[in-house]
C-alpha cells in the first residue's frame, strides 16, 4: 500500500488527509492556547507582586486553575471543524465540551472560594480559632454546592432526566441516613456549633464535670485539653444535648461568701464589721463591692452575708483577688481584736443542782 492509497482511504466519511490536517490543526492549537495561558500566568503573577490590588491575585490563582486537559479538548473541538462530521458525532462533540467547560467551571469555583478563604483566614489572629472553622466550613459547603450542581448540569446534558436521578437518590439517601444516623447527627450539631457559637476555640468551658480549653472543633467531635493536660475528645452532638457553662465569655464574677464571729463580739464591732469588709474590697482595683450584711445567728456564731465582682473573666485573677481579701480581712481582725468563731459547744452547770449532789454524796 503506497502513500496516495493511504491518503485516498476514507474514515468516518473524511479521507486521511483531513484527518492528518484536523490533527495537526489541533496539535498547534493545543501549543498556542498552552503557550498563551502560560504567559498571562506569568503577567498576571508578576503585576501581582507590584501592586495592591486584590483582583489581578484573583485571576492569576484562577489562570492557574486552568487545566491543560480543556486546552487539549478545545483545541480538537476546533480543529474538528475541517472535518464533515455526521449529526449524532455533531452532537456528541458538543456534549463532550459542554461537559469538560463545567467540569473547568468547577475548578475555577474552587479555586474563587480557595481564594477567598485564604484572603479571610489571612486577616484573622491565630487566636479566633472558631472563625477559621467557620470560614473553612463554609468554603467546604460553598464547593460541595457547586459541585452538586455542576453536576446535575453535566447529567442533563448527557441526556437524562435529572430529577428522576435525584428522586431515586433521595430514596437511597433515607436509608443512607437512618444507617449514618449518629454521624449525620454529630454533623449537624457541629453546623450549628460554627454557626450558633455556644463557644470557640480557645474558650474554657464546663460540661457536666467536664472541664477544659476547646482546642478543636471538627465535623464530628470537639477537642478539650483538661486542667490536668489531657486531651479530652467530645462528640458535638452529645456536647449540644448537655449544659455548658462558657466561663470565657464573663465580663465579671460574682462572689458570695460567708463569715462567722464568736458571740462575745462587742456590738460596736458586730455593727463595723460590714464597713470594714466593705473598705477592704473597694481597696482592690478589679473588684467591686455589693453588699455586707450581718445575716443570721448560728448555732456558734454571728453570720455575714458578703457579696462582691471580680471584674476579670479570669480564673487566676478571681483567685489571687479573693486571697488578697482574705488576708486583709484576717489582718483587719486581728487588729480590731474580733476572732472568727469555729464549732463550740458550752456547758452550763446548775450551782444548786450541783451542791445538792455534793451533799448527799458526803451522807
Amino acid at each position: 500500500m503506497n502513500i496516495e492509497e493511504i491518503f485516498s482511504r476514507t474514515y468516518l466519511g473524511n479521507p486521511t488527509e483531513s484527518w492528518l490536517w484536523a490533527l495537526g490543526a489541533a496539535i498547534v492549537l493545543a501549543l498556542v492556547f498552552n503557550f498563551i495561558l502560560k504567559r498571562f500566568v506569568r503577567g498576571f503573577a508578576n503585576l501581582a507582586e507590584k501592586t495592591e490590588t486584590d483582583l489581578d491575585d484573583l485571576v492569576s490563582a484562577l489562570l492557574g486553575k486552568t487545566s491543560i486537559v480543556l486546552i487539549i479538548i478545545f483545541s480538537v473541538y476546533v480543529a474538528t471543524f475541517f472535518l464533515d462530521l455526521t449529526q449524532q458525532v455533531r452532537e456528541f462533540r458538543k456534549s463532550v465540551v459542554i461537559i469538560c467547560l463545567l467540569l473547568q467551571i468547577g475548578l475555577w469555583g474552587g479555586g474563587f472560594i480557595d481564594y477567598y478563604v485564604a484572603k479571610k483566614l489571612s486577616k484573622i489572629g491565630s487566636g479566633s480559632g472558631a472563625s477559621i472553622t467557620h470560614i473553612r466550613s463554609l468554603g467546604f459547603f460553598a464547593k460541595s454546592v457547586l459541585w452538586i450542581i455542576l453536576v446535575i448540569l453535566t447529567i442533563d446534558n448527557l441526556g437524562f432526566d435529572p430529577t428522576t436521578i435525584i428522586a431515586g437518590l433521595g430514596v437511597g439517601g433515607i436509608a443512607v441516613a437512618l444507617a449514618l444516623q449518629n454521624v449525620l447527627g454529630d454533623l449537624i450539631a457541629s453546623l450549628s456549633i460554627i454557626f450558633d457559637k455556644p463557644f470557640e476555640v480557645g474558650d474554657f468551658i464546663v460540661v457536666d464535670d467536664i472541664r477544659g480549653d476547646v482546642e478543636h472543633i471538627g465535623l464530628k467531635t470537639t477537642r478539650l485539653r483538661s486542667l490536668s493536660g489531657e486531651q479530652l475528645v467530645l462528640s458535638n452532638n452529645d456536647l449540644l444535648q448537655s449544659r455548658i457553662k462558657n466561663y470565657k465569655r464573663m465580663d465579671s464574677r460574682r462572689i458570695n461568701f460567708f463569715l462567722g464571729v464568736i458571740y462575745e463580739t462587742s456590738y460596736d464591732n458586730v455593727e463595723r464589721i460590714p464597713g470594714l469588709i466593705k473598705d477592704i474590697i473597694e481597696s482592690e482595683e478589679k473588684a467591686r463591692f455589693v453588699r455586707a450584711h450581718f445575716s443570721s445567728y448560728g448555732d456558734f456564731s454571728l453570720n455575714y452575708d458578703i457579696v462582691y465582682f471580680v471584674l476579670s473573666p479570669l480564673f487566676d485573677d478571681y483567685m489571687d483577688i479573693q486571697q488578697r481579701i482574705n488576708l486583709k480581712i484576717f489582718k483587719k481582725f486581728s487588729d480590731e481584736g474580733i476572732e472568727f468563731a469555729y464549732p463550740t459547744r458550752k456547758i452550763f452547770l446548775d450551782s444548786v443542782e450541783a451542791a445538792s449532789t455534793g451533799a448527799g454524796a458526803g451522807d
